[in-house]
């Protein structure tokens, strides 16, 4: 699963980029270069699990990155929409600081205009892609029309309809059968859309509207390079978070996938393991190695809020909190989970 980071020139997203992956990115970065990275999702419930367990080895769950080019408004090429398609999530991340030694392409600095005009951008990608797939399907019907040819004829059409009245293709609901014809297409205004501010210091924590996030690149520069914690805790109270902003976005980021975790938990490693949610438990096996999923047999849960309770696995057993669920069992968000297969 990948996160398309999307953004006009000189808004943060290198910086962003590199604070999430760790990876730097060059500042002679070639026009239409894009550069992929992986970022770990600080979890809590890992690192009490890490508490409690002592293991060898700590694993947390990961997005992967895509680092695209610079969006450019009005221009007729779009390198930054071809690797934008390939990704499952767009994280538009918006200039809302000032900053005199930080040059803005349209001059000023005005978040809701540049929202608006990459959106639009968006829009007319879309519009023309659907165009000429239409046109394309016109010319095929000539010689006799297939049912599929039909089917997405259909649906283009009322894509079609709802571009012109600048509406993005996520309202137009589809039937299962219907998502598949398409999916090939690579419509962006499909893909689910999540919109970050980075600001100045001193709107940390602002209200910019529902759904949009705020960051300070800068400030989350100057925490992720504090190496002493108390300092670090201090200097995240003194500025009103709880804690960083880049892990609440990630893990936001994560969960806009429709992605969860699971965990395993031992002497030789603490580990979260990404899974869809409403998974059942053979396909959460499947992660951990295909065997399991081939030769399940059932699955021990623990609940979290149960193990940290009672303090060890043995007291969740003598408390009568273990679980055991079949093969139907759906895993939930935080369970903790021993599968036992035969192959």
């Amino acid at each position: 699963m990948k996160i398309a980071i999307l953004g006009l020139a000189q808004t943060g997203k290198k910086t962003l980029f590199s604070l999430l992956t760790g990876r730097p990115v060059s500042a002679n970065r070639k026009p239409g270069e894009v550069t992929e990275g992986i970022a770990p999702i600080h979890d809590s419930r890992v690192d009490a699990l890490s508490e409690l367990y002592q293991p060898k080895k700590t694993t947390y769950a990961e997005n992967q990155f895509v680092l695209c080019p610079d969006v450019t408004a009005g221009s007729t090429s779009r390198s930054w929409m071809d690797p934008a398609r390939r990704c499952d999530l767009l994280f538009l991340l918006i200039r809302a600081f000032d900053s005199p030694e930080v040059f803005h392409p349209s001059g000023s600095v005005d978040p809701k205009r540049d929202r608006e005009m990459i959106e639009t951008e968006l829009l007319l990608a879309d519009m023309q892609l659907v165009e000429t797939r239409l046109q394309r399907l016109a010319k095929e019907k000539k010689g006799g029309q297939t049912q599929a040819q039909a089917l997405e004829e259909d649906i283009l059409n009322r894509f079609n309809a709802a571009l012109e009245e600048e509406k993005f293709l996520s309202t137009v609901k589809l039937e299962p059968a219907e998502e598949q014809a398409v999916r090939s297409l690579g419509l962006v205004t499909r893909t689910p859309l999540i919109v970050a501010y980075n600001v100045n210091e001193d709107d940390i924590g602002k209200d910019f509207g529902p759904g949009i996030f705020s960051i300070s690149c800068e400030i989350e520069r100057e925490i992720a390079e504090m190496e002493d914690e108390g300092e670090r805790q201090e200097f995240m109270e003194a500025m009103g978070l709880a804690e960083p902003s880049l892990d609440r976005i990630n893990a936001a980021l994560y969960d806009a996938l429709g992605l969860m975790s699971f965990y395993t938990a031992g002497k030789d490693e603490c580990r979260a393991w990404t899974i869809r949610k409403g998974s059942s438990a053979p396909v959460a096996g499947g992660k951990i190695h295909s065997d399991i999923e081939r030769g399940f047999i059932r699955v021990e849960v623990m609940k979290f809020d149960d193990l940290m309770a009672a303090g060890s696995e043995q007291g969740i057993k003598q408390a009568g909190k273990m679980q055991l669920h079949g093969k139907d069992y759906i895993i939930e968000d935080g369970d903790i989970c021993n599968f036992l297969f035969n192959v």
